[in-house]
C-alpha cells in the first residue's frame, strides 16, 4: 500500500464540512436578515437599489429588495424563497418572516457553541413552531367581515411606512371598496383588481374606478372620444382578412381580376364591420388586429374601437362589463354585449389610456395610481398591494392579531411556559425560539428611534400582568393596548412566517456538509457533472 492520498473530487470543488459548513450557512442567513432589518414597521427606513443598468428601486419592501439584490450564497437564497412565498400568500409580513428565521439560526449557533446536536436544536424548534400555531389560533380575534372600519384599520396597519401615510386613509377605503366589491361567494381572487399608474397630479389623485383602464387609444383619430352607455363587444378574432395558413399562390393576369381580389377583399371587410354594427355595438375592444379600412368603416359608424388588447384585460373588462368574450363573428349578438355608462379615451401628460366606467356591479376593478415620480408611483404599488393581501387574508381566515409587536411577545411567554415542561435538551432551543419572536418588538423600537431594552422589559412585564395586547405603538411612541389603538394584522401573516421561518431554519440546521463546483472546464465529474457555479449538493 502506498501513501498517496485519495482524490474524491477534482481541484474545483470546494467541500465545507461540519461546524464551518453550519457557520458559513448561519452567517449567509443572518446578513439576509440584517439587510431587511432596518425597514421594518412604520419608523423603518427605505433602500436604494441601483441595477447595472442605472435602473433605480427606492423601497422598503423585504421581499423587493430581497428579489433585486442577486443574492448568490445558497443558503441566503433560501432565506429570499421564504419572503416569496410569504408575499404569495398573503402579500405583506416578508421582512417579519426573514427576521424571525435570520434570528432563528443565530440563536441555533448559541446553542451548537454549548455542544448541543443540531437535531435536538431542530426538534425543539419544530414542537415551538407547532406550539406556536397552537397559540396563534387560540388568541386570535374573530372578525367580523361587515365591519368596514377594523377592514380599514388592517389596510392603514398594512401600508404604514410604505410612503403612502399622507393618503393612508383614502387608500384604505379605495382597499376595502375593491375587496368587497369583487368578493363573490366568499371568494377574493386579486387578479380581478387591475393595478394601472399614471405620471402626473399626486397620490392623493389615486382613484377606484367602477371599470377598467387599459393601457391602449382609440385606432383611429376619427372616432369619437367618448361613448355613453356603451355596449361593448370583447372579440378575440381580427377584423381584418384570414391569411391562408398554408404557402398560397394567386395567378392575376388581368387589371380587372386584382381590382376584383381588391373589392372581394373590401366587401369582405365591410361584411365584418356589418355584422359588428348590427349587433348594437357602439364599442369595441379586440384582441388581434384591426385593418385600416375596417377603421375606416368603424369611425364612420362612430363605434369606439381598441386593437391587441392583453388577453388579461379582455378577461378583466368581461367580468368588469358583464359581456362575453367572442371568438366567432357569427356568434356576436346583443346578447354577449357588455355595458358601461362611459367608454373615455383621456390623455394624461405623455400616456393616452381607455377608461371604461360606471360598471354595473362590476367583479372586476382598476386602482388608477398617480404621482410625481415612476420611483414615488411603484412604492405606492407596492404600499397597496399590501394592503390588498391583508384585507383579503383578514376576510379568508376570519381572525385577526394585534400588531406593533403584542403576538410577539406573547407568543415568546407562552412558549416559555411551555418549554418548562420539557425534560429534554429541546427545552433550551424552545427558549431561544421564544427569544427569536422578540427581535420583531426590539427591532420596531430600534427603528423608531426607542430604547429597545426599555421597551422590551416593559413589553414583557405588561404581559406578564395579563394585558396579552399590549404592544408598540410607533405614532405615539407608548406602549398600549394595540386592540384598542386599532393596530392589528391578519391571523394568516403571523401563522404563514412562523411557518416559513421555521421549516428554512430547521433545513438550514440539518446541512453539515457543503460540495460546491465552481464550474471549471473538467469533464470527469461524475455526480457533479454539469452543476452550475454556486450549486451546492445537500
Amino acid at each position: 500500500m502506498t501513501d498517496k492520498p485519495i482524490v474524491l473530487f477534482p481541484e474545483d470543488v470546494q467541500r465545507l464540512m461540519g461546524k464551518d459548513a453550519q457557520r458559513n450557512n448561519i452567517l449567509a442567513a443572518k446578513m439576509v436578515a440584517d439587510i431587511v432589518k432596518t425597514t421594518l414597521g412604520p419608523k423603518g427606513m427605505d433602500k436604494m437599489l441601483v441595477s447595472p443598468t442605472n435602473d433605480i428601486i427606492v423601497t422598503n419592501d423585504g421581499v423587493t429588495i430581497l428579489e433585486e439584490m442577486q443574492i448568490e450564497h445558497p443558503a441566503a437564497k433560501m432565506m429570499v424563497d421564504i419572503a416569496k412565498t410569504q408575499e404569495s400568500e398573503v402579500g405583506d409580513g416578508t421582512t417579519t418572516a426573514v427576521m424571525i428565521a435570520g434570528r432563528l439560526l443565530e440563536n441555533a449557533e448559541k446553542l451548537l457553541d454549548k455542544k448541543i446536536h443540531p437535531t435536538v436544536i431542530t426538534k425543539g424548534y419544530r414542537l415551538a413552531a407547532e406550539k406556536s400555531q397552537e397559540i396563534l389560533k387560540e388568541i386570535a380575534v374573530r372578525l367580523n367581515t361587515e365591519d368596514i372600519d377594523v377592514l380599514r384599520q388592517i389596510a392603514i396597519t398594512a401600508m404604514t411606512g410604505k410612503g403612502a401615510e399622507d393618503a393612508k386613509e383614502k387608500f384604505a377605503d379605495i382597499v376595502v371598496k375593491a375587496i368587497k366589491q369583487i368578493q363573490t361567494n366568499g371568494k377574493i381572487d386579486l387578479n380581478d383588481i387591475k393595478i394601472e399608474k399614471s405620471k402626473g397630479d399626486g397620490i392623493e389623485d389615486t382613484e377606484l374606478i367602477a371599470g377598467i383602464v387599459i393601457d391602449k387609444e382609440k385606432v383611429s383619430v376619427d372616432m369619437p372620444c367618448i361613448i355613453e352607455n356603451a355596449k361593448i363587444a370583447l372579440i378575440d378574432f381580427p377584423l381584418e382578412i384570414k391569411n391562408p395558413e398554408i404557402d398560397t399562390k394567386i395567378s392575376i393576369s388581368t387589371p380587372s381580376q386584382l381590382q376584383g381580389f381588391i373589392d372581394q377583399e373590401e366587401r369582405s371587410i365591410k361584411e365584418l364591420v356589418e355584422k359588428v354594427a348590427m349587433s348594437g355595438a357602439t364599442v369595441i375592444f379586440c384582441q388581434k388586429g384591426i385593418d385600416d379600412f375596417a377603421q375606416y368603416l368603424l369611425a364612420k359608424k362612430r363605434i369606439y374601437a381598441c386593437r391587441r388588447v392583453a388577453k388579461s384585460d379582455i378577461e378583466k373588462l368581461a367580468k368588469a362589463s358583464g359581456g362575453k368574450i367572442v371568438s366567432n363573428i357569427n356568434e356576436l349578438s346583443s346578447l354577449e354585449l357588455g355595458n358601461a355608462m362611459t367608454v373615455e379615451e383621456v390623455k394624461h401628460g405623455e400616456d393616452t389610456m381607455t377608461y371604461v366606467r360606471g360598471c354595473k356591479n362590476p367583479k372586476a376593478l382598476t386602482i388608477l395610481i398617480h404621482g410625481g415620480t415612476g420611483h414615488v408611483i411603484d412604492e405606492i404599488e407596492r404600499a397597496i398591494k399590501d394592503g390588498l393581501g391583508d384585507v383579503a387574508s383578514a376576510l379568508k381566515s376570519g381572525a385577526i392579531v394585534p400588531g406593533g409587536g403584542a403576538i410577539e411577545i406573547e407568543l415568546a411567554r407562552r412558549l416559555r411556559e411551555y418549554s418548562q415542561g420539557l425534560s429534554g435538551r429541546e427545552q433550551l432551543a424552545v427558549e431561544e425560539f421564544a427569544s427569536a419572536l422578540e427581535y420583531i418588538p426590539v427591532t420596531l423600537a430600534e427603528n423608531a428611534g426607542m430604547d429597545p431594552i426599555d421597551v422590551l422589559t416593559e413589553l414583557k412585564a405588561r404581559h406578564d400582568s395579563g394585558e396579552r395586547n399590549a404592544g408598540l405603538n410607533l405614532f405615539t411612541n407608548r406602549i398600549e393596548d394595540v386592540l384598542l389603538a386599532k393596530i392589528i394584522e391578519p391571523l394568516k401573516i403571523k401563522t404563514q412566517a412562523i411557518t416559513s421561518a421555521s421549516e428554512v431554519a430547521i433545513m438550514i440546521l440539518r446541512i453539515d456538509d457543503v460540495i460546491a463546483s465552481s464550474g471549471g472546464k473538467s469533464s470527469n465529474r461524475g455526480g457533479m457533472r454539469g452543476m452550475p457555479s454556486g450549486m451546492e449538493e445537500y
